[in-house]
């Protein structure tokens, strides 16, 4: 796009749902003006989410609010499954705690998310937010894209460089892109019923697998609480309005329920359906709009926000003219191959964890019991193994990978920030873009001209696992390593260099010597004046951050 020409925004996110309003935050966190639009001005009445997971967390904390959203969680422990006699199988608490910073799955009320967001997103002024305003048009060539909204006085146009389509599942932006979607509706159908006034001393999600009448109960904040019954024939249809009596008699072994006390109640019926495409041009979707799955790995609204992290700093690096247009492409071949495996996740426990048979129930049971006997099958149940991985085969990782952690997260543990002068997370510690961090190398390797060519204009971090503070230059910060966990990150990587991107991905690894092999993979996703400015003014914020234990 010409810099004289006039535009609204730099991206324009359709749909003010968690999704596009935490699509929104991280643009503008990330410098960017953005236009936001709502086709209504009141929430959908539609299920909710009730989960939000530390990856989903962490990206709140990069938007710089995840203080805020911690406020309106219930620090959760988990997911208690049960079996079909009622009594409890195993109890699912994920994998090491805090690995990435924040509580690993924690109930919320979806409605109070949405009013956090939208009172942060009241005081930034680089986004504008239309509610009221349904797309009925897009349009875009190669310099813009545009969406036309009808509002009260008449059709309105909004041009800007990219749309990001977040209209949930029945997506506007999706329809009129002439994107199809793929995968199935499933025949059941549930009541879904958010409750008040429902307290509970438990902290986390209660999977009831009872045949007879499999369900859900996930307490929440404040005496809220989700309850999800699977109804048999004549109990109801999808989108009629749930019989009260109904509902108070599947609630009755749990609580005694009145009508005043139903915050939402919904008979519904769940989706498994993926995008053909997430990409049309300048078109972006995300979300429920890119993908709907069951709600029984509690990944829905996680693998959105999930989408946004992952596309929101590759397009304000096209923008900002960092990145080369092509790594957008890497947006759905990152993301497709983990939406689609947490989707068929969510079907599989649907059939199992969620079955009427009796006989599966059986086997079911039978099954976790004698695997929670080996240490293997209990770490493989307790600590939820069975979630797919978050590693990327394609996109944005070297394509010559000199280490098995390429492609996947960076942990987060906390360190000692020296100039700071008190201790903070990592991703604080590091900031929002791009890291080149040496594990173990020596300064004549830091010097090295490939070393210092590499992304001028990221932070250099220097990590020894030894107990001795490295020699340092002046003004290099310092961040001492508090509990171990940081020296055990990158113990690893020992006498190597890695490349961590903004979304803290590991993108490349190499040992000093093979370092201009990795400029040589990852020059093509940066523009030469980022990645190689000729002089060392152009360098932004560099840092050395290294690890001690007293």
């Amino acid at each position: 796009m010409d810099d004289d020409m006039a535009a609204d925004s730099d991206v324009t996110v359709v749909g003010a749902g968690p999704v596009g309003m935490t699509a929104a935050l991280l643009l503008e966190s990330l410098g960017l003006d953005v236009v936001l639009i709502e086709r209504s001005a009141t929430p959908s009445s539609e299920p909710k989410a009730i989960s939000l997971d530390d990856e989903s967390l962490r990206a709140f904390q990069f938007a710089g609010i995840a203080d805020r959203v911690l406020s309106i969680i219930v620090p959760g422990t988990g997911t208690q499954y049960y079996g079909a006699d009622g009594a409890p199988l195993f109890h699912a608490r994920g994998p090491e705690p805090y690995r990435l910073g924040h509580p690993f799955k924690n109930p919320f009320a979806q409605p109070d998310l949405e009013r956090l967001l939208r009172d942060v997103i009241a005081t930034k002024p680089r986004i504008a937010f239309h509610t009221g305003s349904p797309v009925v048009a897009i349009a875009q060539d190669d310099l813009s894209a545009t969406a036309t909204v009808s509002s009260a006085t008449g059709p309105r146009e909004f041009r800007t460089r990219h749309i990001v389509g977040a209209d949930g599942g029945r997506s506007t932006v999706r329809e009129l892109s002439g994107i199809t979607m793929s995968g199935r509706s499933h025949a059941e159908t549930w009541l879904v019923v958010d409750t008040l006034g429902d307290h509970h001393d438990e902290r986390f999600g209660m999977h009831h697998g009872d045949p007879a009448r499999p369900h859900v109960i996930v307490p929440g904040l404040d005496g809220r609480c989700r309850y999800e019954f699977l109804l048999h024939d004549g109990e109801g249809i999808p989108g009629s309005e749930p019989d009260f009596e109904l509902i108070r008699r599947l609630v009755r072994p749990y609580r005694k329920l009145e009508p005043e006390q139903i915050e939402r109640a919904v008979n519904y019926r769940f989706h498994s359906l993926v995008a053909d495409s997430w990409r049309s041009g300048r078109i972006f979707l995300a979300g429920d709009a890119a993908h709907m799955m069951p709600p029984f790995a509690g990944q829905g609204l996680n693998s959105g926000i999930r989408d946004v992290m992952n596309l929101s700093w590759k397009l304000a690096g096209s923008i900002r003219g960092e990145l080369s247009p092509e790594v957008l492409d890497s947006y759905e071949s990152e993301r497709g191959p983990h939406v689609r495996a947490t989707v068929k996740l969510s079907q599989r426990l649907g059939r199992v964890v969620m079955t009427t048979s009796t006989r599966m129930a059986q086997w079911r049971d039978e099954t976790i019991r004698a695997a929670l006997d080996t240490a293997t099958g209990r770490k493989y149940l307790e600590e939820m193994r069975y979630r797919p991985t978050l590693a990327f085969q394609a996109g944005l990782v070297a394509p010559h990978p000199q280490h098995g952690a390429v492609g996947t997260v960076i942990s987060q543990p906390r360190a000692f920030d020296t100039e700071a002068r008190l201790p903070r997370m990592l991703d604080d510690v590091i900031g929002r873009g791009w890291a080149l961090i040496g594990v173990d190398v020596t300064p004549d390797e830091w010097a090295d001209g490939n070393a210092l060519a590499l992304l001028a204009s990221a932070r250099r971090v220097h990590v020894p696992t030894s107990d001795h503070l490295p020699r340092v230059e002046p003004g290099i910060r310092v961040a001492i390593d508090l509990d171990g966990r940081l020296e055990r990150e990158f113990r690893r990587f020992s006498g190597r260099f890695v490349l961590l991107r903004p979304d803290r991905v590991i993108a490349a690894v190499c040992t000093p010597p093979t370092i201009a092999a990795l400029v040589a993979d990852v020059a093509p996703w940066f523009t030469p004046a980022f990645a190689f400015p000729s002089t060392p003014d152009a360098r932004d914020d560099v840092d050395v951050v290294t690890s001690t234990r007293s």
